[in-house]
């Protein structure tokens, strides 16, 4: 299978769904398993909806995530233009070749026409009634002279459709329940229905991997390849695969109006690429029954079509979670700080470029934190303190309220005392001088003789660890804090 294609071809209408991601995942994976091809394209042919917004989101979305394209925007290829809106003489070529044949009908119905035949008829079979199918010469000069201008519609074959699904096995359509559908607008203007297989025809698309709601056209689809091998316009119809629906809550398809849909939200959330690839792998597929986390170069050596489960995938935001965290574990240190540097300028906690002495701070602070951040965004709460003036550090007021009542600012003012004249002031000084104080002189549990001391010295009941934090912090700044909350 060394001359797989497959393509991507989202369409630039709002913000982008995690279920194009994972359905590029798929098959950028397929690709990447059989040494093949994978063809970014973006259907642009809506004009009402299409945004330039939306298709530079998709592009930053494809960037970010790292499923890299081998033709499309941006990269060219042999089949350029990639973009649907700079294909139109592609498409008028095709759809004249396939006006000129038997395959397609001129119809001049309106929708209310359709609707009322219906309705007169009792028939519940939704869809186009074939009413344009043979129309006399003197009905289509009638319908030309009330300024009626036609669809050109296809005409579907009698008969059963089937085909070998790749993730559904067999499956069959009796085409009498496939109405005979529109390849264009009134004004000529292609739709969907036509470009899309045309698009994979000239492209030389092998495998279409997509959603389960796009199953029901396919017997279309197969129809119109049949046409266009006939007119020579391919040469092979392409093997489908529809890949399971990703649910949302209440057994209802995950829709784009679900908070957890979107997929750049991740990116922004402080998600890693990695760990959000790792978990939509995992909505139909997995790598082994008792794994979970695994590389993207492990998926695309292990990645078998076959191996996709049709049934529907729920997206659970918990566990999405927990495999990023997973995946944040897998990294360096250094590499850590890397990825986590843009959301530190974001928030003010560093500059941007960032001053020698903070980078110097934050080399030896992200080692307290690596370990303990789900996300990248974690990074600028656990270590805020470290880097804010005095004049700017606050205390978190529920935290405060919790733990430096009364009797919590007793514990303050014990471990002032006991690290007034610490020297030298390093961790294990601190951790001496504060277990000594607090824990066996006031006989306090750890939990309650630190907590208090955390709050006041790093704002937050969650902080690094806290005798590490406060060398870091140095002498001044640390004393300066137990006072301040003795105030």
């Amino acid at each position: 299978m060394s001359n797989v294609r497959v393509r991507m071809a989202p369409s630039p209408t709002g913000s982008p769904h995690v279920g194009l991601v994972r359905t590029a995942l798929f098959n950028w994976a397929f690709a990447r398993h059989h040494g093949g091809t994978f063809v970014f394209r973006i259907e642009d042919t809506d004009t009402a909806r299409n945004t330039e917004e939306s298709y530079t989101s998709i592009i930053e979305l494809m960037r970010w995530l790292g499923l890299d394209w081998d033709e499309g925007p941006e990269v060219g290829g042999p089949h350029a233009p990639y973009r649907q809106s700079e294909r139109s003489e592609l498409y008028a070529d095709a759809l004249g070749r396939l006006r000129a044949s038997s395959y397609t009908y001129d119809c001049y119905c309106r929708n209310e026409e359709v609707d009322a035949r219906r309705k007169a008829s009792g028939s519940k079979v939704m869809g186009y009634d074939g009413f344009c199918r043979e129309l006399t010469d003197e009905q289509v000069a009638a319908f030309e002279a009330d300024g009626r201008r036609p669809v050109v519609r296809f005409r579907m074959p009698d008969g059963t459709i089937t085909w070998d699904d790749l993730v559904r096995g067999e499956i069959s359509f009796e085409s009498q329940f496939v109405p005979d559908y529109a390849l264009c607008r009134a004004n000529g203007e292609p739709l969907y229905t036509l470009v899309n297989p045309v698009d994979d025809a000239l492209m030389e698309i092998t495998h279409v991997l997509r959603g389960e709601d796009l199953l029901s056209s396919t017997p279309r689809q197969i129809a119109l390849y049949d046409a266009l091998i006939d007119l020579g316009i391919t040469d092979s119809t392409p093997r489908f695969g529809h890949l399971p629906y990703v649910m949302g809550e209440g057994n209802k398809k995950l829709s784009k109006r679900d908070p957890e849909a979107h997929a750049l939200a991740y990116r922004d959330g402080g998600f890693l690429p990695e760990g959000l690839l790792n978990y939509l792998a995992l909505l139909g597929w997995s790598i082994a029954a008792d794994r979970d986390v695994f590389s993207l170069a492990e998926m695309v050596e292990a990645f078998d079509i076959g191996d996709v489960n049709p049934n529907p995938a729920r997206f659970d935001l918990k566990k999405a979670e927990a495999i990023n965290a997973a995946q944040l574990r897998l990294l360096s240190v250094e590499e850590i700080t890397h990825r986590a540097l843009p959301f530190l300028k974001a928030d003010g906690v560093v500059g941007d470029p960032v001053h020698d002495a903070d980078a110097q701070l934050l080399e030896l602070a992200m080692p307290l934190v690596a370990e303990r951040i789900n996300k990248l965004t974690e990074a600028s709460a656990m270590l805020g303190f470290l880097f804010v003036d005095e004049a700017s550090f606050t205390v978190d007021a529920a935290d405060a309220e919790k733990l430096l009542d009364d009797a919590g600012k007793g514990v303050v003012k014990a471990a002032y005392d006991a690290l007034d004249d610490l020297h030298p002031w390093s961790t294990d000084a601190i951790q001496s001088a504060l277990q000594a104080a607090l824990v066996d002189g006031l006989g306090l549990k750890p939990r309650l003789a630190f907590g208090a001391v955390r709050v006041a010295v790093t704002g937050r009941r969650i902080s690094p660890p806290l005798f590490e934090s406060m060398e870091l912090l140095g002498r001044d700044r640390s004393l300066g804090r137990l006072q301040r909350a003795l105030a």
